[in-house]
């Protein structure tokens, strides 16, 4: 009876679309070709697998105690599934340095492809590709809050050695998963307070990467990205990576910009950089997260932000250029419906953008009727959009409305609770 009602409301909401010139159906099989880069660092609060210590600084802070994080890389890849089981469409998994395995300690800028061998074949498995990070914090060469900008040259170079491996480990991940691997570069350096050499730091910097990136890889297996951010713990005053710095090294070294949601001033949004830095570059990553004040990384929810991060997209053409990847970590709530809750919002986002009459709207615009622009603007507000939605969730075999909840909550009594 339930899947009756989804379909009568779907096909009463398809006849309200197609009055606005809207396909609901190509929306959802655009849809449907859309992978967004889940984060692995949400299940077990970026703590990674190379010590029992977990985070020991370096500009990230997970805060929160709820219970049955995972604990071991296996215990994080059931996790995952169990999420990626409840969310519709095929997707990618993201994935830092420091969940390496190994049977041994190795150093950063020794890791080798071997040490996440596992991580690919379990991607190959499920059916979905991957994305990877090299891990500047967590480390006693960090803990002065400087990596590739350090002005000691025994430990920048330790970090350009970490970043070199680090490709050549997204190299072989894009190689044998079939899809090219982003590998994003995230640096915390920066000080506290009060900053007289702004641009030495900077100068290193550019060195640094120059040297990381100096040996040309193949982009069908590896895309090399650059992350600003505006400021961090330990970092208020002055970030060297800021945006300024890599917008000016993407555009110069033709890399990937990593745009971050909650990297920019609290009522900035990135959806307006999209069309201005593309221009200029051929590729984009985003990271999507949810700023709240100072903090830049809470789980993602369908909000204005985010559907203008979408619409930006996909009014323009973008979904082939740009990487869509989320970056939060919660650990005050179950960390597998923190997966569920932020992917199916950007995912919402994205059907929402595809629903839109934009070439009505664009008409209204070029003609200059500026007045029926906003009032369509706001009567597209009201279609039922829900029931696209769950007809969407119904045809990819996922849990249609709130019914994920009782499975995650069943996980949760099973599985997770059971943790130590």
């Amino acid at each position: 009876m339930a899947t009756d009602t989804n379909d009568s409301a779907y096909q009463i909401a398809r006849q309200r679309y197609a009055e606005f010139g809207v396909d609901t159906d190509t929306a959802m099989t655009q849809l449907g070709k859309i992978a967004v880069s889940m984060h692995c660092w949400q299940g077990d609060d970026v703590g990674g697998f190379e010590t029992g210590d977990g985070l020991t600084g370096g500009g990230i802070m997970a805060t929160g105690a709820y219970p049955g994080k995972a604990r071991t890389a296996d215990e994080l890849r059931a996790d995952f599934e169990k999420a990626y089981s409840l969310i519709p469409g095929t997707h990618r998994f993201n994935l830092h340095a420091s969940y390496r395995e190994a049977e041994r300690k190795v150093e950063r800028d020794q890791i080798e492809p071997a040490h996440f061998q596992r991580w690919i074949d379990w991607a190959k498995e499920i059916g979905i590709g991957m994305d990877f990070n090299p891990t500047y914090f967590s480390h006693p060469k960090a803990d002065d809050g400087f990596t590739l900008a350090h002005s000691d040259e025994g430990i920048r170079k330790f970090w350009v050695d970490h970043g070199i491996a680090c490709r050549k480990v997204g190299e072989v991940i894009g190689r044998e998963l079939g899809s090219p691997c982003v590998t994003n570069v995230w640096i915390p350096d920066g000080y506290k307070d009060v900053t007289i050499d702004r641009q030495a730091p900077r100068q290193r910097l550019v060195k640094s990467l120059d040297e990381m990136f100096a040996e040309p890889l193949d982009p069908k297996y590896n895309l090399d990205a650059v992350e600003c951010k505006l400021f961090g713990i330990g970092s208020e005053t002055y970030v060297v990576g800021s945006h300024e710095f890599y917008l000016g090294y993407a555009v110069a070294r033709q890399k990937l910009l990593c745009l971050d949601a909650g990297h920019f001033h609290p009522t900035e949004t990135i959806a307006d950089k999209i069309s201005s830095v593309m221009l200029f570059l051929d590729e984009i990553l985003l990271h999507v997260s949810r700023g709240v004040r100072w903090d830049s990384d809470h789980v993602v929810l369908l909000t204005d932000d985010l559907r203008a991060i979408a619409e930006e997209i996909v009014r323009n053409d973008l979904l082939q250029r740009v990487h869509i990847g989320l970056d939060f970590f919660d650990a005050s709530i179950n960390r597998v419906a923190a997966w569920v809750i932020g992917t199916r919002a950007m995912i919402k986002a994205l059907m929402l953008a595809l629903l839109e009459p934009t070439e009505m709207l664009r008409g209204l615009e070029e003609s200059g009727d500026l007045t029926g622009r906003l009032a369509m603007i706001e009567e597209i507000k009201t279609l039922p959009f829900g029931a696209v939605w769950d007809q969407y969730c119904t045809t990819q075999n996922v849990p249609v409305g709130g019914a994920w909840l009782d499975e995650v909550r069943a996980y949760e009594t099973e599985v997770t609770s059971q943790r130590n």
